[in-house]
């Protein structure tokens, strides 16, 4: 258990280091000329996409390469995590997020005239809704989002790792589909569907993203388990499909 939490809490940190470090340093990045060449909405997703991709197939034989509390809630309402491991998987991400949020902002801060608004959309990288969502989206338009997002996130976890599955390729597809994801919902807010992502920025974000950070929990939680039951349903094996043994 020592390992597996290790490398859930090196996996989450990578994943928010590197998902959400992309957003705070690179996203929009402006030079001497006044030539903006940030790498935007698209290079922020391709890095979240990265890090998962990257984490899985580091981490994964390890502990299962969760890196999220909304995956390792579903996995287990999917019938594929034991309960008793949830509660220390979760603290593990959290930590795991919290010491990444920590060490972005050290190098964050060593640029001069570094500071952060805490009523500015996606400030460091943080979630938001309303006045804090990246295109002013609606508290009910972000909530959706954000569970419909995690439960198709979870779907597809859930079939890529699947016994009858092609063995090797999960992590693509996973990353894939988390790069996927944030394409659509950037501009809604900012992407969360990890709860341990958003805490993990939100502390450093200030008081906005702190005071909305509850949507970026139960949201998340919310599609893990309607993702995660959905699977366990639509994963059983059917002997009278065609093409079963």
């Amino acid at each position: 258990m020592t390992r597996r939490l290790a490398a859930e809490f090196l996996g989450t940190f990578w994943l928010v280091l590197g998902g959400c470090g992309a957003a705070v340093l690179a996203a929009h990045v402006v030079g001497a000329d006044g030539y903006q060449f940030g790498i935007g909405y698209m290079g922020v997703a391709l890095a979240f996409g990265l890090t998962v991709l990257t984490g899985v197939y580091a981490f994964g034989h390890i502990s299962g390469g969760h890196f999220n509390p909304a995956v390792t809630i579903g996995l287990w309402a999917g019938d594929r995590f034991p309960v008793k491991d949830v509660v220390p998987y979760i603290v593990a991400q959290v930590v795991g997020a919290l010491a990444a949020g920590w060490i972005l902002f050290q190098i964050a801060s060593g640029q001069a005239g570094f500071a952060i608004d805490p009523n500015a959309a996606g400030a460091f990288a943080s979630n938001g809704y309303g006045a804090l969502s990246p295109q002013g989206y609606s508290v009910a338009a972000a909530f959706l989002c954000e569970v419909v997002m995690t439960a198709f996130f979870l779907i597809v976890i859930m079939g890529a790792t699947h016994g009858r599955a092609p063995a090797g390729f999960a992590g693509i597809a996973i990353g894939l589909a988390l790069t996927l994801i944030h394409l659509i919902s950037i501009p809604v807010t900012n992407t969360s569907v990890n709860p341990a992502r958003s805490t993990g920025v939100a502390v450093f974000a200030g008081s906005g993203a702190i005071s909305q950070l509850w949507l970026f929990w139960l949201a998340p939680i919310l599609g893990g388990l309607i993702g995660g039951i959905a699977y366990r349903w639509l994963g059983q094996h059917r002997p009278d499909v065609v093409g079963d043994a």
